[in-house]
């Protein structure tokens, strides 16, 4: 892969060179007051690279985008990079220095939450979080009080009862996975490590409110691959079971109960829920790849992921698929107010239809959103939101229009580029006029790159 062409350095995924500070942007359409906060979004963003035919976009030096919301109006747009070490010193900064997880300095590109107080960037495989401040200026690599025992995760998820962080941390250096459970204090209260062979990739995680799926599914680390093509040293094993492993939130990992699934591989899943009238079967949606990584390092390699509804029967000791969709989505969220419980409602980015195949150029899971999917999961149904064939859609975050609203009752926030401009917006839509007009567009006044995650961070909650 040369250079010139490395999908990972070019059009819409190109990273930007600069860090800017832009005041009162310009608003098609109305803010809604209620909205008093920070929409933050991470991505890879890196300011140098070495050898651009090895670059992979997973390793890119992460880069926060953040939009302040306050009275209706868009009162900053932010882009920062994380200060790890090596960044800071590329930038001609005193080094902020910090724990560290077996000399990992790297700074967090995947996603950002905010817990115990503290907005925290996040990123996977063994390094540390970084704590960043209201501005996205970064704090310092967070390690929970010293009570963090290795790498956290860049998934995680806030139990909307406890108000308790849970993650499922990997390393390649681990013979395990590590569930473990933050408390409100900000310390680190419970850890199981579940030994597992090869070295998984485990991106994320679901949690019920008794369980916690782990995904030890075919793609594992090699240590071959490090320094050959891609900056990515994680690949298929065709070899490999994949199974789904159900462990109870109170338990140790001898109670860890393996499932055996067809090969296949899960980025992300949208929610988990135990079934109301059946106790003993737990409901996830997910989007599913057939295989990732077979044939290269740069995407995948057959089927693109479909939303599937998975039915674990704990009784029964297996776990029946559905397909829901037939479109190729991924970052399916919900409303965060919903995880561990039932829900109706889900939203994921559309990577491409047979009436856009055309405008989506970029191999495997390079491919940029087309449109926002709306689904109602008890109805079977869905609606699509188009976007410019030419522009890029990211991942799409519900925001509660209050704490005892209904569950589709508020906003979805996203990044679009906007290819008239040549620049990004932030559209606001109405979660119940999924289809109407954005109830606002905030005029970005630079291209905020294809990136991961990212969240609403209220100022008061």
């Amino acid at each position: 892969m040369a250079g010139a062409v490395n999908p990972y350095m070019r059009g819409l995924f190109a990273p930007v060179r600069e860090e800017v500070t832009a005041y009162d942007m310009a608003v098609t359409g109305r803010i809604p007051e209620e909205l008093d906060g920070r929409y933050v979004r991470n991505g890879p963003n890196p300011l140098g690279v070495e050898d651009p035919a090895a670059y992979h976009w997973f390793s890119g030096d992460g880069m926060l985008h953040g939009v302040r919301l306050r009275g209706g109006r868009a009162e900053w747009y932010r882009n920062r990079w994380v200060r790890s070490d090596a960044m800071a010193l590329r930038l001609g900064e005193k080094i902020l220095h910090g724990p560290r997880h077996l000399d990992m300095d790297f700074a967090p590109n995947t996603h950002v939450t905010r817990f115990a107080g503290r907005c925290l960037a996040l990123v996977e495989g063994g390094a540390l979080p970084y704590e960043l401040d209201g501005e996205l200026d970064t704090v310092g690599p967070f390690d929970f009080a010293g009570t963090l025992p290795g790498g956290l995760a860049a998934h995680t998820t806030i139990d909307p009862d406890t108000d308790e962080l849970h993650c499922v941390a990997y390393c390649w250096a681990w013979p395990y996975v590590q569930y473990l459970v933050a408390g409100t204090d900000g310390r680190i209260r419970r850890r199981v490590n579940v030994p597992v062979d090869g070295r998984p990739m485990m991106h994320d995680f679901s949690l019920t409110e008794r369980h916690v799926l782990l995904y030890d599914l075919p793609v594992v680390f090699n240590p071959g691959a490090v320094g050959v093509g891609p900056s990515f040293p994680y690949v298929w094993d065709a070899q490999r079971p994949a199974r789904l492993g159900v462990l109870p939130r109170e338990g140790g990992a001898a109670d860890v109960r393996w499932l055996d699934v067809e090969p296949c591989f899960v980025f992300h899943p949208m929610n988990a829920y135990e079934r109301e009238d059946d106790a003993g079967r737990i409901v996830v949606h997910l989007a599913r790849y057939e295989r990732l990584f077979a044939k290269g390092r740069t995407g995948r390699d057959g089927s693109p992921p479909v939303l599937e509804r998975w039915t674990v029967d704990l009784r029964a000791g297996r776990v029946r698929r559905e397909q829901v969709d037939d479109r190729p989505v991924e970052l399916p969220r919900v409303d965060p107010r919903r995880l561990t419980l039932r829900h109706r409602y889900g939203y994921a980015v559309l990577e491409s239809d047979r009436a856009d195949e055309g405008a989506v150029r970029l191999p495997g899971i390079e491919r940029t959103g087309v449109g926002l999917v709306k689904y109602d999961l008890e109805r079977g149904s869905s609606e699509l939101r188009r976007f410019a064939p030419q522009g890029g859609v990211g991942e799409a975050v519900f925001v509660p229009a209050g704490p005892d609203a209904e569950e589709d009752e508020g906003w979805l926030m996203a990044y679009v580029f906007n290819p008239d401009r040549g620049a990004t917006d932030l559209v606001i839509l109405a979660a119940q006029d999924f289809t109407g007009e954005p109830v606002a567009r905030v005029h970005l006044p630079v291209r905020v790159p294809v990136g991961f995650h990212g969240n609403w961070i209220p100022d008061r909650e």
